[in-house]
């Protein structure tokens, strides 16, 4: 007699239930996303060509990594989209007017009268949002707003607005690293500035130290920023968590920017100067990175630790009253 064995039966039921796929959206589901992909590019073919062009300059490299974290984002929340393809809704009265507002007035307006050139792909990345909206509703949005946001980080940032931006974190760079050169015997540092005019042992050194734009940690900032709001997304953990690790990533990045300003001094002052320019600069730029991202994983654990979210049901005081029998009611 053959007797069937339960561990078997469930294990050839789940074998049973194939893994959901992109493909179970139907040749329909994207024959509209090439349609509506072809008319944004077509739309903002200017802005896009701009953008990946930009890629090519050291500062905004991180750019070509955006679009593949977006995807994965995008397939992160797979099984929540495929569920809903049979229940989307277009936006009729929010999505579309937004669309034909931000393609027919927002941009030629901003085109022909403001000439924000910063704000084109900014346009670009709301119009792929309200169509998304058009598309698939609120529920389909309530998925993949965070790939369409994201892209954020792919737009350089104008020339004006970063140079504004740099300056201040110079000028901080150079306070901070001629501070500390300051700490060491026979050495002076004295502060222009984005300059840092050292006397050592008595002696002038030459040629002064200048923070450079690719010093004023920029450069990290932006891929580290960019880096964080993923990380934050991706490793589950209680929203004000999140927000945490999601603002320390400005202070980290601007810190791990001044210990390489003043480690370039001390390798200028106490060893080579060689050492501390061209590609030896550039390759202690590129350690930044790990040092932040331990910094991060470092405040990442301190909080994971000390911080455990106490599941209230365990703690709850349960009361058991126990009913009277009929002879102790009869007694009383």
């Amino acid at each position: 007699m053959n007797t069937a064995q339960p561990n078997e039966t469930v294990q050839s039921s789940e074998e049973a239930v194939s893994e959901k796929s992109w493909l179970d959206l139907g040749m329909h589901a994207y024959t509209k996303i090439a349609v509506i992909g072809v008319l944004i590019w077509w739309f903002f073919r200017s802005e896009i060509s701009g953008i990946v062009n930009k890629w090519s300059d050291p500062s905004w490299s991180h750019g070509l990594l955006i679009p593949v974290f977006c995807l994965y984002f995008l397939n992160q929340s797979k099984d929540e989209i495929l569920a809903l393809k049979d229940d989307l809704k277009p936006s009729w009265y929010v999505g579309m007017p937004a669309l034909i507002l931000l393609l027919f007035v927002v941009y030629p307006v901003n085109f022909v009268g403001l000439k924000f050139m910063y704000g084109k792909p900014l346009i670009m990345i709301a119009s792929i949002g309200a169509a998304v909206l058009f598309v698939g509703g609120w529920k389909l949005l309530k998925y993949t707003w965070l790939p369409v946001a994201y892209l954020f980080f792919a737009v350089p940032l104008p020339a004006g607005i970063y140079f504004r931006l740099t300056n201040p974190m110079r000028a901080w760079a150079a306070q901070v690293s001629g501070f500390v050169l300051s700490l060491v015997p026979d050495l002076e540092a004295t502060v222009r500035g984005v300059v840092i005019d050292i006397e050592y042992k008595g002696k002038a050194i030459e040629s002064a130290l200048n923070v450079a734009d690719a010093c004023s940690g920029m450069r990290l900032l932006m891929a580290f920023v960019a880096l964080g709001v993923a990380m934050a997304y991706l490793h589950w953990r209680p929203a004000w968590q999140r927000l945490v690790l999601l603002c320390s990533t400005v202070p980290i990045a601007i810190f791990c920017n001044f210990v390489r300003v003043t480690i370039t001094g001390f390798i200028y002052v106490l060893g080579n100067p060689k050492y501390a320019q061209g590609i030896y600069h550039d390759m202690l730029g590129m350690l930044m990175l790990p040092l932040a991202f331990f910094l991060y994983g470092g405040l990442a654990w301190l909080m994971g630790n000390l911080f455990v979210e106490e599941d209230e049901g365990d703690n709850e005081d349960i009361i058991v009253r126990r009913k009277p029998s009929t002879a102790q009611e009869a007694g009383q």
